[in-house]
């Protein structure tokens, strides 16, 4: 439920909207990286800021891992966004995906001696290729005829006539690498999250599940597909949420990141291997990386052993996994942002050996990071002129047992004597993190962290129990227990904000999206502490909510319990049970079509803070989803946030 970035997202972020400030140049915007077998090469989605309200269009880059030296770029199709670029084994070829939102298609592009060439389309949407080991094919993930674009939080299809029939049905395709019809190969039935291809290029490790794809990964097995039958074997069938499989070089063993987890494609877990073949059954995974201190979010086969990528408090690091001594030893460690790609967020060459991802902190803009797992090192400077706008430090606190973490932004300078306002940002998830992502001059950098620091104001992140960054045993700390200890955590944390800053504890602001709408919910029934508050597609009636919307697997792993079978434990964590307590203004804003948070739980809210005469207002996003994608629906959302807290907690 949480939208991986999701206030990011919201606010928009990202490089959307173009330079808002006289003189600010616009950022270069990188994403979906990839790096060649041996680590010599890499490409990236990449993309400048685009004029204000236009979403810019972005370009296939290619770059020397060395030296960031641009060798080659690719636009092949004028209305097209792309998807996840990936080397051949040979290191000659690249493959990538272009979609045409307008045509209802996507294209498989491969660029052979410099030059791209269509590979194949599909009337649908597609996303993730992937070439074979042996090179003779590409394989990537088409929904045919697909209702609405791929992923929960995108913005869901309108529910006229018999709904819950003929659902999309994501499919692993196959195609020659030099081109020709798509071949669909997993069963029309299961639909296909992530994959991988084995090493012997005739099967695939994927993840999937029966049934609507928005709404089932949280009850995903792991699944062998042969490549030529199209059967799917059952690897395992774990209690718990499965990413990022892939296949030991000798075909032995699969290795992923398992554990709980809110929402696909944001990761957290401990590290789990099976065998990929167990004489014909399921296998018991076993956890190799037991009481790590950490979260694991991307990782690759080093011939017998593991390299991986975790968050580590406020760090993230890179680790050598021994699966055989279930032993970890750090290579690498920053505290940076990483944005990987589907494969993680640190994205390992196929010999293990070497790495790539891009990296931004509070200070610095994104930049690409390349090289030895040891020694990586920025090798793009595009963004090297946007200075730094903003302090900022990681706080650490501890509350009944638990130690949580936290990012305090403010002014550089802070004017002397003075007490500033503060906005507690609460993450989406629960399963998930803030990490330190660049504020600074221009729309494409953080931009409402930006403006309310601009204005004066502190903003304060926390990581309560329920986060990543702390192992398994403190993600897991909240389940059955929404708004009880992970409240306590964030209380705690404006206490250790509140006495490292001049901040005034009478002038609190309180917002999240998501998880963290819900949390801005439950803090204004359960609080008089926040002036002011903002709740973004926010869970105001677990019990309501249950019914209405469309992914309710997600729930099982969090409350124990479907809401038929424990309704209690649902009653005790919704907030409009206490609307009566609520007195703090509140500013709510969700996406008409949104099939995590569905709106009628923030009208829900709304009304009930109507009748408590609780001044309140609520926005309902035309044909948005859970993520509010349209950047003039961005923008009038983080103005509306501004000038809200700017009337309750300015004098």
């Amino acid at each position: 439920m949480k939208l991986s970035k999701s206030l990011a997202v919201a606010m928009g972020a990202g490089a959307l909207l173009g330079a808002s400030l006289a003189g600010a140049a616009p950022l270069r915007d990188y994403r979906s990286v990839a790096i060649t077998a041996g680590g010599e090469r890499i490409a990236a989605i990449e993309s400048d800021a685009g004029s204000p309200g236009q979403r810019p269009h972005a370009r296939i880059v290619v770059r020397d891992a060395r030296n960031g030296k641009v060798t080659a770029e690719y636009d092949p199709c004028a209305s097209c966004s792309y998807d996840f670029p990936s080397w051949s084994p040979d290191r000659q070829s690249l493959a990538f995906i272009g979609a045409d939102a307008q045509a209802g298609s996507a294209t498989l592009w491969v660029v052979r001696g410099g030059r791209p060439a269509l590979a194949a389309t599909i009337q649908g949407v597609a996303n993730t290729a992937r070439w074979s080991p042996d090179g003779s094919r590409i394989a990537f993930l088409a929904t045919v005829g697909a209702k609405k674009q791929t992923g929960a939080v995108e913005a869901g299809e309108r529910l006229v006539g018999e709904i819950g029939v003929n659902e999309d049905a994501q499919r692993i395709a196959i195609v020659p690498a030099g081109g020709g019809e798509a071949r669909m190969v997993s069963p029309d039935g299961a639909y296909v999250y992530e994959y991988d291809w084995t090493p012997d290029s005739k099967g695939f490790i994927a993840t999937s599940a029966q049934g609507n794809g928005d709404n089932n990964w949280w009850v995903a097995t792991l699944g062998h597909v042969d490549a030529a039958s199209g059967a799917l074997r059952i690897v395992a069938a774990p209690k718990m949420q499965v990413s990022l499989p892939h296949v030991s070089p000798d075909g032995r063993t699969v290795a992923f990141v398992g554990g709980l987890m809110s929402d696909f494609g944001s990761v957290g877990g401990d590290i789990f291997t099976v065998p990929l073949w167990s004489d014909d059954r399921a296998g018991e995974p076993v956890d190799v990386t037991p009481g790590y201190a950490g979260s694991f979010n991307g990782l690759a086969w080093k011939g017998t052993g593991l390299v991986a990528s975790s968050l580590q408090g406020d760090r993230m690091t890179i680790v050598a996994v021994d699966p055989q001594a279930r032993s970890t030893r750090s290579l690498w460690s920053g505290a940076v942002t990483a944005s990987g790609s589907r494969d993680g967020r640190i994205v390992f060459s196929a010999d293990g050996g070497a790495a790539v991802s891009v990296f931004e902190t509070y200070d610095e803009a994104p930049y690409v990071a390349a090289g030895r797992t040891r020694e990586l090192a920025r090798i793009t400077r595009d963004n090297d002129g946007a200075a730094p706008q903003v302090s900022a430090r990681s706080i650490s606190w501890t509350n009944e047992g638990y130690r949580s973490q936290g990012w305090l932004v403010g002014p550089r300078q802070p004017q002397a004597g003075r007490k500033h306002p503060m906005v507690v940002i609460v993450h989406g998830g629960p399963a998930s993190a803030a990490t330190p992502r660049y504020v600074g001059a221009g729309e494409s950098a953080n931009p409402l962290v930006r403006e309310l620091v601009e204005r004066g104001y502190y903003v304060f992140m926390p990581n309560p129990r329920g986060s990543y960054g702390q192992g398994l045993a403190f993600t897991s700390a909240n389940r059955r227990d929404f708004g009880g200890g992970d409240w306590r955590d964030i209380l705690a944390g404006v206490d250790a904000a509140i006495a490292q800053a001049p901040i005034d504890g009478n002038r609190l602001g309180l917002m999240g999206h998501s998880y963290g709408g819900f949390m801005t919910m439950w803090g204004v029934t359960h609080s008089t502490r926040f002036k002011a508050a903002v709740a973004g597609a926010g869970i105001a009636n677990w019990i309501s909510y249950y019914g209405q919307n469309g992914i309710d697997q997600w729930m099982v792993p969090f409350f124990g319990a479907t809401m038929y079978d424990d309704p209690a434990v649902y009653r005790k964590a919704s907030p409009i049970e206490s609307i009566k307590d609520a007195r703090t203004p509140t500013l709510i804003y969700v996406g008409e079509r949104d099939v995590e948070t569905p709106a009628v739980q923030s009208m829900e809210f709304w009304h009930g803070l109507r009748a408590m005469k609780v001044p309140t207002a609520l926005v309902i996003y035309e044909g948005e989803g859970h993520a509010i994608r349209k950047p003039e629906h961005q923008l009038d959302q983080r103005r509306r946030t501004v000038a809200w807290f700017e009337k309750y907690l300015k004098p």
